[in-house]
């Protein structure tokens, strides 16, 4: 509580480092800086700490992937990442979890889960926070930030605060109802530096009418499936939802999609349909076309591009030409998305801070001493499994050991 004795704040409003931000970059950035012996000051606006974290992987935080590395990660500048990466693993991470003594596995392609909450991971690092005497003022709202020559002034609804060095770690605008904005990127205009334009990174994709009716009716329908945008393609699980389409391998894609671009989508990427149907019309000539194609699809959508194929009938009454229509339907389905699903629905945010302005083993400003971005406000983000958080790790960690 503010005003009593023991509180720093009321005795000081120095710090040597203060943080904007108390999510994954954040903490990790304080907990680091703190076992420096650096007096940490964390501002944030929401009333707890680390709330994006506790969503994470359906609250079981999927908190790291063994295999992070920049070619899971989007930037305009794809090596920018590596630094970090290399000076704190995913390895190190595991071994900060297995210190604590959380139970996790490991889902496969190296996502690696507590077996627990996500709530556990938080506690964890709060935990390492006050071993460090880091202090937090949740609650309070950043209002201005200005630099002097002995470091920068943080006006906030709590007061004024000053440090030598300001950290932001203030996210992107994924998630707005758990208090994302679009300050980070704001603070960065306000000292010059360029930003990368945002938008929604790992979000589903909604279908308008250019893409045809009826998809809405095929909810709730998932299998495994091939999406791809131009040159760049993901093979796993697809959603079909009322609006349009979800799932890992529309989430994987959406960040790297453009408004105006088609998808190419393979619903049946581990056969060849048109080896095997011209043998079922051989053994079963009465069999609907429809009914023969859901012998590999669910049903309902089978019936959905068989009409949109045009075609109807027994297999007895279609010929090659038809049949690679019904199948090209299937293999190479293309639909044109109108849009996604927003910051509301997206996990992470594309684009951010410019990294060429960015020391990549401190994340510090090239031109501006003591300041420094780390996490989602950067342009750096990753795929799906966990690589979001292992960024905002590894980047938190080399600031926190430079400021």
């Amino acid at each position: 509580m503010l005003g009593t004795k023991k509180d720093p704040l009321t005795v000081s409003t120095e710090w040597d480092v203060i943080i904007l931000g108390a999510g994954a970059a954040g903490l990790m950035c304080a907990m680091t800086a703190g076992s420096r012996r650096r007096r940490v000051l964390v501002l944030d606006h929401a009333a707890r700490a680390g709330e994006k974290i506790r969503v994470s992987g359906g609250g079981h935080c999927n908190f790291t992937n063994l295999h992070a590395g920049s070619r899971h990660y989007l930037s305009e500048n794809p090596r920018f990442c590596q630094t970090a990466l290399r000076a704190y693993a995913p390895r190190d991470f595991i071994a900060l979890v297995d210190r604590y003594a959380i139970r996790h596995f490991d889902k496969g392609d190296g996502a690696i889960f507590c077996t627990g909450a996500a709530d556990d991971i938080v506690a964890m690092l709060l935990d390492e926070c006050r071993k460090h005497r880091v202090t937090f003022l949740q609650e309070t709202a950043i209002r201005r930030v200005e630099r002097d020559q002995e470091g920068f002034l943080v006006r906030t609804s709590r007061g004024d605060w000053h440090g030598a060095a300001l950290v932001v770690a203030l996210g992107g605008r994924s998630m707005p109802k758990l208090g994302a904005t679009g300050l980070g990127c704001e603070i960065a205009r306000q000292f010059g530096l360029r930003v990368i334009p945002e938008r929604p990174g790992l979000a589903p994709l909604l279908l308008g009418p250019e893409s045809g009716p009826g998809w809405g009716a095929l909810a709730g329908i998932s299998l495994r499936a091939r999406a791809m945008c131009g040159t760049t393609g993901f093979t796993d699980a697809m959603l079909f939802t009322h609006r349009g389409l979800s799932g890992p391998a529309i989430l994987r894609l959406s960040s790297h999609w453009r408004p105006g671009t088609e998808l190419l989508i393979d619903l049946a990427p581990e056969i060849d349909l048109f080896a095997h149907l011209p043998s079922v019309r051989q053994t079963h000539p009465r069999q609907a076309a429809s009914s023969a194609l859901g012998r590999f699809l669910p049903g309902r959508l089978a019936c959905h591009l068989a009409a949109r194929a045009g075609v109807d009938g027994h297999l007895a009454e279609i010929g090659n030409q038809r049949l690679r229509a019904l199948t090209d339907t299937v293999h190479r389905l293309r639909l044109l998305p109108a849009g996604t699903g927003g910051y509301g629905r997206a996990e992470v945010t594309v684009g951010g801070v410019d990294t060429l302005q960015l020391d990549p083993g401190t994340m510090a400003c090239r031109t501006i001493a003591g300041l420094y971005f780390i996490g989602e406000v950067v342009d750096v983000t990753g795929c799906l499994g966990g690589f979001n958080l292992q960024w905002a790790w590894s980047s938190g960690y080399v600031a926190g050991q430079a400021v």
